[in-house]
């Protein structure tokens, strides 16, 4: 298994230059089910940012994005199941990347996430606001 960075899951996915796009997808097109990338949270919280933030992809356009590299066989996508069960749920993923760290959280341990974010207190399970 070979980790990715943000760079080059948002290379693959965005032409905008070509040199890194065709590295990134002979790269990515190398990888099997016995030897496959692995993304991390963080990557696709990253990812998730550059495309909306920075590009302008809709949220929908970036959660199709999402669930097509979760089918991918020779991609290891950390909280697979988790993204599975929330992109079920038609709009409802609200903010991904918040839904990302309070995930991280739990799975550390902790009781819950505080935040200073109301609306993601309010619609993420282990979110909480800090008054």
């Amino acid at each position: 298994m070979i980790g990715i960075d943000t760079n080059v899951l948002v290379r693959f996915l965005v032409d905008d230059q070509p040199v890194q796009n065709l590295a990134a997808r002979q790269f990515l097109s190398e990888r099997t089910a016995d030897s496959p990338a692995y993304v991390s949270a963080v990557v696709l919280a990253e990812t998730v940012w550059v495309l909306n933030t920075r590009l302008k992809y809709p949220m929908p356009v970036i959660i199709e994005v999402l669930q097509n590299l979760l089918a991918a066989e020779s991609l290891i996508i950390e909280y697979t199941e988790e993204l599975d069960a929330l992109f079920s749920q038609a709009g409802t993923y609200g903010d991904l990347p918040d839904y990302l760290i309070a995930w991280s959280a739990q799975r550390a341990g902790c009781m819950h996430t505080v935040t200073f974010d109301k609306a993601a207190a309010r619609r993420i399970p282990g979110m909480e606001l800090l008054a």
